[in-house]
């Protein structure tokens, strides 16, 4: 089941279990087989504008995926690693407006994050917008690091792409994961791969052992993926998911979460399934 875990210490992402850890080994040893494309040739399908499939799965899962599908994708490596770090810090109104815009299933609504990259040794402020047509929209701007507050820059560019009062924001959860990035040799598609998920709010902390978030993003929305494709194979379909708002109602008691109990239950029955 999905616990909480109270931290007095400065925060750390969760530590594996020997489930885990065996397979992450194993989808270490599948990405070697991949061919690489750096960061740079990957600017090439940032696709800051695009449609997102997002799906959710098993890290043994993943692996029997990935071993099937190295001819029809490259793999992202910086400097040598495949499996790359994220820290985000996502900034929502004392009330979490932004939460409930998805939770109440508006169609247009906004995320607010500060974003590492750890391996790469980039940071953003970025906003997404999801439009009234499903399409994702990305904003970003470099910044040093993330930080609890937003600065004057900040402010000014969240005034330029965001269209509520900057100063309304306060932080609302953190998140740490590792990502595989894939793109694809065929289409104007990128496949993003989030393991070792967590959460925090406050010293309250929630990991997600085994579960893999996918995030197939492409120009056009196009079922012809070979990576959708496999998983539709095994029974695996396209799951609206957003991980801020699983944060926020898995950890926030005071928020309605209602909405997103299956999603709740399917990644139960995915972490019991690992164990």
């Amino acid at each position: 089941m999905l616990t909480q875990i109270r931290h007095e210490e400065p925060y750390l992402p969760a530590a594996r279990t020997p489930a885990s850890t065996l397979a992450r080994q194993s989808l270490a040893h599948t990405l070697s087989c991949f061919a690489p494309v750096s960061l740079a040739e990957m600017q090439d399908v940032a696709l800051l504008r695009r449609i997102d499939t997002k799906m959710v799965l098993s890290e043994g899962q993943l692996a029997r995926a990935l071993a099937q599908l190295g001819d029809g994708y490259e793999v992202l490596d910086i400097d040598g690693r495949r499996i790359h770090r994220y820290q985000t810090l996502y900034f929502d109104t004392p009330d979490y407006a932004l939460y409930h815009q998805h939770h109440n299933g508006r169609r247009e609504r906004y995320k607010v994050r500060a974003r590492a990259y750890a391996d790469s040794g980039l940071a953003f402020l970025e906003v997404k917008r999801k439009t009234n047509q499903d399409v994702t929209v990305k904003e970003r701007l470099p910044i040093p690091g993330i930080t609890p507050q937003i600065s004057r820059r900040g402010s000014d560019f969240l005034a330029a792409v965001f269209p509520y009062p900057a100063a309304g924001l306060v932080p609302a959860l953190w998140s740490h994961f590792q990502r595989i990035t894939l793109v694809s040799k065929h289409r104007a598609e990128r496949l993003t791969l989030d393991i070792g998920l967590s959460f925090r709010v406050g010293q309250t902390e929630m990991a997600l052992p085994g579960v893999v978030i996918a995030e197939i993003k492409q120009s056009v929305h196009a079922l012809r993926s070979e990576f959708i494709g496999q998983l539709r194979q095994w029974g695996i379909r396209p799951l609206s998911f957003s991980k801020y708002c699983l944060g926020v109602s898995l950890l926030v008691p005071q928020v309605k979460h209602n909405h997103f109990k299956p999603q709740q239950v399917w990644l139960n029955r995915i972490i019991q399934e690992s164990k």
